[in-house]
């Protein structure tokens, strides 16, 4: 009996991330598994390079940098039944029209997750030991603190809350596991059996901000979140308290932040801003009480092989006719990253 014919694939995103996220050996994986051209990469869905291989397509293997998938795309590509995307969110991906036509859609998301948490990780327990403001005294004084500046600084019964049980807060409940952490945890989906069965308890988000010695977002932007630490909320973190975010930008009132940062009365630690980047004049690239990041906490560098290795597992699932592991679904989106 003949074997079935390999899926036809077609890498579609920015050419730049197509080494790191399929390293020589990913693609030789990918070869023995799908019929596709390594050395091409649509960046633009209506190039006249591009006609033939959509034409042909039964799999898009996206990234970063990628078009959007709409009606036009699926009229150039009549042959589509997966998209797998070698990257996180695919909301402002994938259109309407490819949901309706039962395209399979995958997102390697799950493994974005990781360092994410990682990141945020190594945030809390640098944050516990007030490790921020003491290298700024360290590079003014040039000398150690004294026993009386240390005293409230620790990571001993350090209560953190984690806003959003989503693919990262979840492995950042994992992460905090083995520390002498009190976790809290707010999500209006889950349970508190869930939540204990996490590892830790599930609060009202005003308990959290108000309980809590560090706050760290990992919550979906979806209108509901919009601002959801406002000035309000942001009033209810404790004097000294902690403000992590690695989510989204939009999910804080920047300009009432600002405000708190400026008074000295709260710390942050931001990957992530509103806007992105922040402008040159903005203080926070100045203030000590401020740690802020160009969004490295993501896949980077080595981390994004990752990524391409989840994408190459599922188009062999796809490829034997088995379903996929990180399928996204789209009654899921409203909620979701």
């Amino acid at each position: 009996m003949p074997s079935a014919p390999l899926p036809r694939a077609v890498f579609a995103m920015d050419p730049v991330h197509l080494p790191l996220l399929f390293p020589e050996a990913l693609v030789a994986r990918l070869q023995q598994t799908a019929e596709i051209d390594p050395a091409f990469v649509v960046r633009d869905f209506a190039a006249p390079d591009a006609a033939a291989r959509l034409a042909r397509a039964d799999v898009l293997i996206t990234g970063w940098g990628c078009p959007h998938l709409d009606e036009d795309t699926l009229t150039a590509a009549p042959g589509l039944r997966a998209v797998l995307h070698a990257a996180g969110s695919v909301r402002s991906l994938v259109g309407e029209a490819l949901w309706k036509r039962g395209v399979s859609v995958s997102s390697a998301v799950t493994g974005n997750a990781l360092p994410v948490a990682e990141y945020t990780l190594a945030m809390i327990l640098l944050a516990g030991k007030d490790a921020f403001a003491h290298r700024e005294r360290f590079r003014a004084t040039h000398t150690h603190p004294a026993p009386a500046e240390t005293a409230a600084i620790g990571n001993l019964g350090r209560r953190v809350g984690v806003i959003g049980a989503s693919r990262v807060g979840r492995r950042l409940l994992e992460l905090l596991r083995p520390y002498d952490f009190e976790v809290l945890l707010h999500d209006p989906y889950v349970t508190a059996t869930e939540a204990a069965a996490l590892g830790t308890r599930s609060v009202s988000l005003e308990e959290l901000l108000s309980d809590s010695d560090i706050v760290s977002l990992h919550a979906p932007d979806i209108p509901e979140t919009h601002h959801m630490l406002d000035r309000e909320r942001l009033a209810l973190i404790r004097d000294g308290g902690v403000l992590i975010n690695t989510s989204r930008g939009a999910l804080v009132d920047h300009d009432a932040l600002t405000d708190e940062l400026l008074s000295g009365r709260l710390s942050a630690v931001l990957d992530v801003t509103e806007p992105e980047p922040l402008p040159a004049e903005s203080p926070l690239y100045r203030l000590p009480n401020v740690f802020l990041t160009p969004h490295i906490a993501g896949s980077l560098g080595n981390e994004l092989e990752r990524l391409g290795r989840i994408v190459v597992e599922e188009l062999e699932r796809l490829a034997a006719g088995r379903p996929l592991a990180h399928e996204v679904r789209h009654a899921d989106l409203p909620r979701v990253a």
